[in-house]
């Protein structure tokens, strides 16, 4: 550009030669006709589902003063020249740009989709998982449709799908790892639950892996979760009746004690409750959603960064907010809070009789002899009485604030088919006591997941008489089994 003079002259060449002696285009231009005596010199584009990539490997901008009082007559064919080559300039940066960008991101999404290491993990799963075709599941799902949308939880939302090819239904599950710290302990708590092979679980059928999203393809449910017929009653969930719910409890008792005793780890759920109790075609319980589960075995910390307690309030046992661990007493514990929802139909954390929660009016009901009125009313009486009360005492029984005080899981499948007589439990809620020491209760250190937790929320358990006075206890009253 020439200062004095006012003319623009562009130059072209190819790499590597030197300037041209003449330009490929001049024109006259006053530049303070156009711009500011401070502004910024760049170049703007958008991108386009079609991208080509451009190349300006090198350029410069060179202002020299000359003075040429002839150059200072003005004309339209020189202006007109000047916007073609500012035209051009801008046409070519702004196809670099384009070109750039649109490499970046293909780049960027290539090496997501292609993270070898997390590939050739889930590859060499035992059990040899199905890998899945993202443009198929996408298909089933109708693009993630929302109207397919089956539930969402802490890790990721869940979508219901029809592969066309095989002709059958699946849930996919669209997983969530921003709350995962750690690739590594993802795949082991993956490992796990790829493992676990049992009729009342739903089964993982196989992963994906793409454009940085994974998913995991289960076993679909069609008759959805306990929770949804229990509390969401219409035209299609009609109210459960006593042999399914017996059934139901029946199943999950079997499946607890597979991941305790039967597999070749123990595995802990730590999230027991009847929204993760999905229900067949035949309404058999299939436990699901492992998004906690872990191996005790391993001692990896697991999910250690999530805030608060993993879990839900009602389903929590008192001494996990003390010990920041999940043992398969706690598991039990969660069980029970179940089996006493599933007869009663009221959710744990219910306040009913002028109690704060369910478990608290049922002992207080077993206290008066009116055990049996906490059996859900809209049964309208039609269930087995002597199953009713097994079930009942099973579930305040399974909920004693001692954790060694808790039926083990061979126990508890033995009282629901009939073999062993139902627990005899005491008339008042044992107070919880902590230090479990305190009480006599030694922990299995070797069974407790060492994964932290934080509440500022601490359980108090209150006895009360049966005149409705109130009493703190500080010993533990042990049950009789």
């Amino acid at each position: 550009m020439m200062g004095t003079v006012k003319v623009m002259e562009a130059y072209m060449a190819e790499e590597g030669k030197d300037k041209p002696a003449t330009p490929a285009l001049t024109a006259e231009l006053n530049l303070k006709d156009h711009v500011r005596q401070k502004s910024y010199f760049g170049f703007a584009a958008s991108t386009g589902s079609n991208f080509q990539l451009n190349c300006v490997l090198k350029w410069n901008l060179t202002v020299e003063m000359l003075s040429d009082p002839e150059a200072n007559g003005s004309g339209r064919d020189k202006k007109k020249l000047i916007k073609i080559c500012v035209g051009i300039g801008v046409a070519l940066f702004s196809f670099l740009l384009i070109g750039v960008g649109s490499l970046v991101y293909y780049l960027h999404r290539k090496r997501a989709a292609s993270d070898p290491k997390l590939l050739r993990a889930l590859q060499s799963l035992p059990g040899m998982p199905r890998e899945f075709q993202f443009r198929d599941l996408k298909k089933a799902t109708n693009n993630f449709d929302e109207k397919h949308k089956l539930g969402q939880g802490g890790f990721g939302v869940v979508y219901k799908g029809m592969l066309p090819k095989e002709n059958i239904q699946v849930a996919v599950k669209k997983f969530s790892r921003d709350n995962i710290k750690g690739q590594d302990d993802f795949l082991s708590e993956l490992t796990v639950i790829n493992r676990l092979r049992h009729k009342h679980l739903v089964r993982l059928l196989g992963w994906c892996h793409k454009n940085g999203m994974l998913l995991l393809v289960y076993d679909y449910m069609p008759n959805g979760s306990l929770d949804n017929h229990l509390f969401h009653e219409d035209e299609e969930n009609t109210i459960l009746g006593w042999n399914l719910r017996y059934k139901i409890i029946s199943g999950v008792a079997s499946a607890l004690h597979y991941l305790h005793n039967e597999y070749d780890q123990t595995v802990v759920h730590r999230d027991l409750k009847a929204s993760n109790i999905m229900l067949d075609s035949e309404f058999n319980a299939r436990l699901g959603d492992f998004g906690l589960a872990r191996a005790l075995e391993n001692e990896k910390t697991s999910y250690a960064e999530l805030e608060g307690v993993p879990g839900t309030l009602g389903y929590i046992a008192p001494e996990c907010f003390h010990t920041g661990r999940a043992t398969r007493e706690s598991d039990v514990y969660g069980f029970g809070a179940v089996v006493l929802e599933v007869v009663c139909g009221q959710r744990p954390w219910t306040k009913i009789g002028g109690f704060q929660f369910l478990v608290d009016w049922v002992w207080y009901l077993h206290r008066e002899g009116r055990l049996l009125e906490a059996v859900d009313e809209r049964l309208d009486h039609e269930y087995a009485a002597d199953e009713a009360q097994r079930l009942l005492l099973l579930g305040l029984a399974c909920s004693h604030p001692i954790a060694n005080e808790r039926p083990k899981t061979q126990a508890i499948f033995q009282i629901i088919s009939g073999s062993v007589p139902a627990p005899r439990v005491p008339p008042f809620r044992p107070a919880f006591v902590w230090p479990a020491a305190a009480g006599g209760v030694d922990f299995d250190a070797s069974s407790a997941d060492t994964t932290p937790m934080t509440s500022g929320w601490t359980p108090q358990y209150i006895s009360r008489e049966s005149s409705g006075a109130e009493r703190y206890t500080n010993s533990p009253v042990s049950p009789v089994w």
